[in-house]
């Protein structure tokens, strides 16, 4: 098909650079109001319960939901949605069994829940290697959709685009910190809702609004196993693991749970899930119309023709049905939700490494608020030349799957730590070390060895790990060494401060 997508085009442009003066304008307020470390890592707790659910949504509808899977479902067709699903289902669990006792326990990274009553210096270094993992990959899989997107545009070389992602990242972050994450995220939230709600409303239309119609019409272009599971997913081991690490991996999201911080109490958390939970199942139930909107207006051929990881089905889509003006509005709104995404990792990256390995380990607990700021300031640049490098070296690859990697790190590394410190009285010290640690290297090393970067980036024939996603194996094995190491070191402080613990996660601080 002919397209607008490699060539520069002004209304795309224009809708870009707007976002963009509209973000730093947001960046420079921001920057104004931030002065201490609790401004730079939760916005002060200023935030209110709707605000939250639209910036937790805004942070959670990343590239992989809005450009992954629309190209997932596009080129896969049924099992496309796994995503859409997976995502969707970790809600519950972050509202019934994270939210509460993260907001009346921690100060700005979920190391402050494990840590809470255990030995702090141990659990901040194991809790930060697994969250530099979690955002690691998260970052990779926003990074290249943004350097597919910038490229695209603008028709400049890939690689430019992925460093100039991560110039206009960090002068977020550098200068406004939480308060502009929280407010480009709302933006973003309210732009991507919009626009895929538009977008989804022009393909239905052409089907007589209605649903059926499309999924007939996907079923007569493509064959009716288009309609039926098996064509992403076909070993049910390989369904269930990733299952799992969607569901799980949502509620040890570090980027996520730091958003938990920003509210002033434990309610008002808990009715921002509730918020982000309606924001977000409205908008997975929009990615089945786009997925198989784009699959039957555009086509997969034309789809793999411009990005072989199927990444620009919805901007293709967009022009198909709205022309070139609608194109340059869902490119912006693509490049919004990335870039606030990227801004989202990269402040909860710079938090591990300076709240919990700087301030609370090497400086044990005395860092002048100065001092924070400025080591905070130092990790996010290093995380963000990271990123740049990381978004360079894993070009091609689907979004949706990356990310699917990085929840099955965060559901192995984190999820059983947070869980067992807050409700297992016998949780110790070195139990948690030896369940992130262990969760994370388990994880990274199954993926190192998985037919993702086996056959798909290294060109081999065959993988020494057969699933595609180690989670099945990975989550039990970080639950269990939790349990057997902690039965075997027994903590008396830990197991006597216990009750202290559950006075505070109900009650919150005194």
């Amino acid at each position: 098909m002919d397209t607008a997508l490699g060539a520069t085009h002004p209304t795309a442009i224009a809708f870009f650079f707007l976002f963009i003066a509209v973000t730093l304008g947001i960046t420079w307020w921001a920057a104004r109001r931030t002065r201490t470390a609790e401004h730079f890592y939760a916005a002060g707790r200023s935030v209110t319960g709707f605000q939250n659910g639209l910036a937790l949504a805004g942070d959670y509808m990343s590239a992989a939901s809005f450009l992954g899977i629309a190209g997932l479902v596009a080129t896969s067709g049924f099992d496309g949605l796994i995503y859409s699903i997976g995502f969707l289902v970790g809600w519950p669990i972050v509202m019934f069994l994270i939210a509460e006792p993260l907001r009346n326990l921690g100060k700005y990274t979920f190391a402050d829940v494990v840590a809470y009553r255990l030995a702090g210096g141990p659990v901040r270094v194991a809790a930060a290697i697994g969250t530099l993992a979690v955002v690691t990959f998260y970052l990779i899989a926003q990074m290249v959709g943004a350097g597919n997107l910038i490229k695209l545009l603008f028709g400049i070389p890939y690689e430019t685009a992925v460093v100039i992602v991560g110039a206009v990242m960090l002068a977020y972050v550098l200068f406004g910190g939480m308060i502009a994450t929280t407010w480009v995220q709302i933006v973003k939230a309210v732009l991507l809702l919009a626009g895929a709600s538009i977008l989804a409303g022009l393909v239905l239309w052409r089907f007589g609004m209605n649903p059926l119609a499309l999924f007939d019409a996907a079923a007569q272009k493509y064959g009716a196993r288009v309609l039926a599971p098996g064509q992403l997913v076909s070993n049910p081991l390989d369904a269930v693991s990733l299952g799992l690490s969607l569901m799980f991996g949502t509620a040890g999201l570090p980027h996520i749970l730091m958003r938990f911080y920003t509210v002033p109490d434990a309610r008002t958390a808990r009715v921002s899930v509730s918020y982000a939970t309606a924001f977000i199942g409205f908008f997975y139930l929009l990615t089945f119309v786009l997925g198989f909107g784009a699959m039957v207006l555009v086509g997969r051929e034309a789809i793999q023709a411009i990005d072989k990881g199927g990444n620009m089905a919805a901007p293709l889509l967009a022009e198909v049905v709205g022309g070139t003006g609608f194109l340059g509005f869902i490119s912006a709104v693509a490049f919004a939700t990335i870039l606030a995404v990227v801004a989202g990792l990269t402040l909860s990256g710079a938090a591990a490494l300076s709240h919990d390995l700087w301030v609370n380990v090497a400086r044990k607990g005395h860092a002048p608020e100065h001092e924070q700021l400025r080591v905070a300031r130092i990790a996010t640049v290093l995380l963000g030349v990271l990123s740049i490098l990381l978004g360079i070296a894993f070009k091609g690859q689907n979004v949706a799957y990356m990310v699917g990697l990085a929840f099955a790190i965060a559901a192995s590394a984190n999820f059983p730590a947070l869980v067992l410190s807050v409700f297992w009285r016998s949780f110790t010290t070195r139990g948690a070390q030896a369940s992130m640690i262990v969760g994370t290297v388990s994880a990274l090393v199954l993926i190192a060895l998985s037919p993702a970067i086996q056959v798909q980036l290294l060109g081999r024939p065959s993988a020494i790990f057969p699933l595609a996603n180690p989670g099945l194996i990975t989550i039990p094995l970080a639950f269990l060494t939790g349990v057997v190491v902690s039965l075997a070191s027994p903590d008396r402080a830990a197991h006597d401060a216990f009750p202290a613990l559950q006075k505070r996660l109900h009650l919150g601080a005194d």
